[in-house]
């Protein structure tokens, strides 16, 4: 990488710190810590510090004198440490920011560097190959994928893809609950609703599952098994109906998500992980710690000891485990395939589920910050401006596969990624099907297809775009551009940080806002102006460049033509 917008920010307040400090030595303990911002207004610079305002009571003077005062200090820091020929001019402003201006060669080096590294600008060597596991969605096979599982579907593809492009081995896995009382429900679900097909009556089990979709799995059961009776059916063992449906519904999420663009590296099965063996195993492991007891005929697991709020039970009076004991195994699990990072995606009504998971963690002997559980808020569907309401169990809820159908596959991804994940997402339907800027989607691809359509252009009037030697993109739309294009590094940072990828969304809209406003205020290909038609050929093709790449991280298609 030539420039890294994060990276120079940091080295210089760092520079400028130390140079105010040793100016000042009476204050070296109490001036405040100088902060960067990167401007709204393109006249005000590409950063701006307000030092000055925050030592005003400090130094008992306005900030305007004060701000003087700090200026050729700051000058001379500068010109110190090698800074100069990134920092054309320093200047101050009411009520006393101080602004930093970039020479045109670390602009114009930004569009040279998007030439060089094309396809992999952006990029960081931040991840240095750690394996990095995601586990997301991760549905229990009880029904179609909903709404609030293809947001978690959409963010975790996107978290995963923006981890592996800066540097990190990241793998993306499906846990398969195929145990426990939900499945067993399931099945019966199915039998009552064959039992139906025959004439006959059957009352679903209390928080059984109701949806259409139960009714045309029970007749693809009797269609499968050739039964044309009601005897026939009842001679069928019940577990035959559960394990049918896992397998019918997870075919039918498989193909969700592998039309929506998310494709897993791995499917673990509860009941291949979280086997007797495996589970006495680890339980065997938890005892010789010294981490559980038994207590009132059940074995409890000391999760106090380490930040839970209380201890929690793994196995019951019965015999029987809890839900947090097969989840302990499959984490162990996760540990021994190498992974250093283990990255769980959640709807928010497991939030009080991770005390408990993160103190097993620490109990098998691992860094409890090595587990990282990102809650995904939920989403609402709109359509025609009015919620739709719904409830899995009742079957009443629009699918994956719905939405797909209705907005298409691009749409839904971006619509599921336009809001941080713990902000509760609305999704308008209308919106999302509209071919006007008013889609952000829609937006984002029409610049991306422009840019294209302006290389058709240039190719029919012979103009070829230059890569290197920059010299007259100078207006306020190219420059801001220019700008915005070199900080897609950055954001790809603040993604990292914040295990989310809602900020390459949002900055995407705005590189295609900047884009749109270049080419609406400036004629791109002139053949009267040859040197300053192939120099803006070349912003623009240098915006193609980072509106694809950052398309492809959100696992959006690239169009060429809209």
């Amino acid at each position: 990488m030539f420039f890294v917008l994060s990276e120079f920010m940091a080295k210089l307040q760092e520079q400028l710190e130390r140079s105010l400090k040793d100016a000042f030595p009476g204050y070296k303990n109490t001036l405040p810590p100088i902060e960067l911002e990167i401007p709204s207004e393109h006249q005000h610079g590409e950063f701006s510090s307000n030092i000055a305002l925050k030592s005003s009571k400090l130094f008992k003077k306005p900030p305007m004198v004060l701000a003087g005062e700090f200026l050729p200090i700051i000058e001379n820091a500068l010109n110190d440490n090698g800074l100069k020929e990134q920092i054309a001019s320093v200047s101050i402003k009411k009520p006393g920011f101080i602004n930093f201006y970039l020479t045109p060669k670390v602009l114009y080096g930004i569009l040279e560097q998007i030439f060089t590294e094309n396809k992999k600008f952006g990029r960081l060597a931040l991840g240095k190959h750690t394996k990095v596991q995601i586990e997301f969605v991760s549905a229990n096979p009880t029904g179609p994928l909903s709404v609030a599982h293809a947001r978690q579907a959409a963010v975790g593809d996107a978290l995963a893809n923006i981890l592996n492009f800066i540097g990190f081995e990241c793998a993306k896995e499906y846990y398969v609950n195929d145990g426990g009382i939900q499945i067993k429900k399931l099945g019966e679900s199915i039998k009552c609703r064959a039992v139906e097909v025959f004439g006959g009556t059957a009352q679903i089990p209390e928080d059984g599952y109701q949806g259409g979709y139960v009714k045309d799995m029970a007749e693809i059961f009797l269609a499968e098994n050739k039964i044309t009776t009601l005897k026939e059916l009842d001679a069928i063992e019940q577990h035959r109906f559960s394990e049918f449906g896992v397998r019918y519904l997870m075919e039918v999420i498989r193909k969700d998500l592998e039309d929506f663009n998310v494709h897993f590296d791995e499917w673990s099965y509860e009941s291949r992980i979280a086997t007797k063996a495996n589970i006495e195993g680890v339980l065997d492991y938890l005892g010789e710690k010294g981490f559980l007891y038994e207590k009132d005929g059940a074995l409890w697991f000391k999760s106090t000891d380490f930040g839970d709020d209380k201890d929690r039970v793994v196995e019951k009076s019965d015999g029987t485990y809890t839900y947090l004991t097969p989840d302990i195994a499959y984490h162990r699990n996760k540990y021994e395939r190498k992974f250093e990072k283990v990255i769980n995606i959640w709807g928010p009504d497991h939030h009080g589920y991770i005390p408990r998971l993160k103190a097993a963690v620490e109990a098998l002997g691992r860094d409890r910050e090595s587990l990282e559980v990102l809650i995904v808020q939920l989403a609402t569907i709109y359509r025609e401006g009015r919620p739709i309401s719904m409830s899995t169990r009742r079957g009443e809820f629009i699918s994956l596969r719905e939405v797909m159908d209705e907005v298409g596959v691009d749409a839904a991804r971006f619509f599921f990624l336009m809001r941080h994940i713990n902000v509760h997402l609305d999704f308008d339907l209308e919106l999302a099907k509209k071919e006007t800027s008013e889609n952000p989607v829609y937006y984002i691809q029409y610049a991306h297809a422009r840019v294209h359509s302006v290389n058709d252009k240039a190719r029919e009037a012979k103009i070829q775009m230059k890569k290197a030697g920059f010299q007259l993109l100078n207006t306020q739309e190219e420059l801001e551009l220019i700008k915005k294009l070199g900080s897609f590094s950055d954001i790809l940072l603040l993604c990292y940080k914040e295990l989310d990828p809602y900020a390459l969304a949002s900055y995407l809209q705005d590189v295609a806002t900047a884009f749109h406003k270049f080419y609406d205020c400036h004629r791109i290909l002139d053949p009267e102006r040859y040197d300053l038609s192939a120099e803006r050929l070349a912003l623009t093709n240098a915006a193609g460049i980072v509106l694809a790449n950052g398309l492809r991280l959100l696992g959006l298609s690239t169009p060429e033509k809209m």
